[in-house]
């Protein structure tokens, strides 16, 4: 028997019991599909991250407090410490490190934003008018506040796109007057000089931000942490560097003037550069999709041994069709490359409809408005090509016992099966 023989009374076969062979399919195709729906969702939201990190600016290295040590030796997470301050900010700009364009301080406060109109959580942001260019922000309206407006400690704000959409429903926000409340108790009426145009896309787009001069907060907000000196602790600095240059270069030689300021042999921050931050989402979305195709790849698993249970019936059901096959000549092996063949024809069909289904599936998510989160998906080819080659394998493996079984049936006593 050669190859098309046995493919044609596979088909035939199949056709024959094809409620039977849909029901066998099922598993197959609920596994193929499977892993190209986890895929594609664990990959489009690793390429939401790092969308964002992207979006936050260009040729950006992140100064940051280390960790806090507690009882015992304990480390807390990353941050929890107070060590950064704006002097150190102040420090890197009038530093001569080669490749530094621009050193931002970032002051960060967790606030209520008020208008007549309503209120929204915030994060506020006390930093420079360096910040918008840095950060690439743009504006829909009105501007960034200026120098003038640090040196004066202004009462003055910009606004991310959903907070003026929610508290200026009537018009633009600029020129108009909202009250911020920080740390829950204190509480000053900015002035909204300008308005960001709408980024969506996450917790870093900064659609619920609000960003004011550093001075404003530091002079009025007397529960701000300062070291014994005065000096005001900050959240983070942001240093841009020029495209020519490399980040790790000039992370090293940020990292020697911070120990040489504060004194230290072992640092107490943090230096992280965006290639650090997108390495890090890298080594996240290899482990995420291991983890996502392996539960996906169990049902696989599970087709594998429906088809190889439906093997096995119809070796026991076709005993003397094989019996007569035996005794008109043909080999263990025709009998062999028949139940292969037949277990393939299962298990690549399976594999080709859950491939449709898969793929239809994800693309169909990809977009979706799941309340306030937005589905994001990836299609990953190799994913569809994996789960295709071992829908194959498996049903070659599958196949394999059933057809050995069959091949090694007497054919005497085949024949005289009912």
């Amino acid at each position: 028997m050669n190859l098309l023989d046995a493919l044609r009374v596979a088909l035939v076969m199949v056709w024959t019991n094809r409620l039977r062979s849909a029901l066998t399919m099922l598993g197959m195709i609920i596994g193929v599909s499977s892993v190209i729906i986890l895929v594609a969702v664990g990959q489009g939201a690793v390429k939401g991250i790092e969308d964002q990190i992207r979006g936050l600016g260009t040729n950006l290295v992140f100064i940051t407090p280390g960790a806090a040590q507690g009882g015992g030796g304990a480390a807390g997470a990353a941050g929890s410490s107070q060590t950064v301050t704006a002097a150190d900010a102040d420090a890197l700009a009038g530093s001569k490190v080669p490749g530094i364009v621009a050193v931002v301080p970032q002051l960060t406060m967790g606030g209520q934003v008020i208008t007549n109109a309503g209120n929204v959580r915030s994060q506020v942001i006390g930093t420079t008018p360096s910040y918008a260019e840095v950060r690439t922000l743009a504006l829909s309206s009105g501007s960034f506040f200026n120098d003038q407006d640090v040196s004066r400690a202004a009462l003055k704000a910009v606004i991310g796109a959903s907070i003026a959409s929610t508290l200026f429903p009537a018009g633009d926000a600029v020129g108009q007057t909202m009250r911020v409340t920080l740390q829950g108790n204190v509480t000053f009426n900015f002035t909204v000089v300008g308005v960001l145009n709408a980024k969506g896309g996450g917790f870093l787009s900064g659609d619920n931000n609000t960003y004011v001069p550093i001075t404003a907060l530091q002079a009025r907000v007397g529960s701000i942490s300062r070291n014994a000196k005065g000096q005001v602790y900050l959240n983070q600095i942001d240093v841009q560097t020029a495209p020519d240059v490399k980040q790790a270069t000039v992370k090293e030689a940020i990292t020697e003037v911070l120990l040489s300021r504060h004194a230290v042999a072992t640092p107490d921050f943090q230096v992280q550069t965006q290639d650090d931050l997108l390495g890090t989402v890298s080594t996240v979305s290899a482990v995420l999709s291991v983890l996502l195709g392996s539960i996906a790849g169990i049902s696989l698993v599970v087709g594998g041994i429906g088809v190889m249970n439906i093997m096995l019936v119809s070796v026991t059901e076709r005993t003397r069709e094989i019996g007569i096959r035996l005794a008109i000549g043909a080999s263990a092996g025709d009998i062999i490359q028949q139940f292969i063949t037949e277990a393939l024809a299962l298990t690549i069909t399976g594999g080709l409809v859950g491939v449709l289904i898969g793929t239809s599936i994800a693309l169909a998510l990809n977009g979706l408005q799941l309340g306030s989160v937005t589905m994001n998906t990836s299609i990953q080819p190799w994913s569809i090509v994996l789960a295709f080659v071992v829908s194959a394998v498996i049903g070659v493996l599958s196949g394999l016992y059933p057809a050995w079984r069959a091949s090694r049936l007497d054919p005497i006593t085949a024949l005289r099966a009912d």
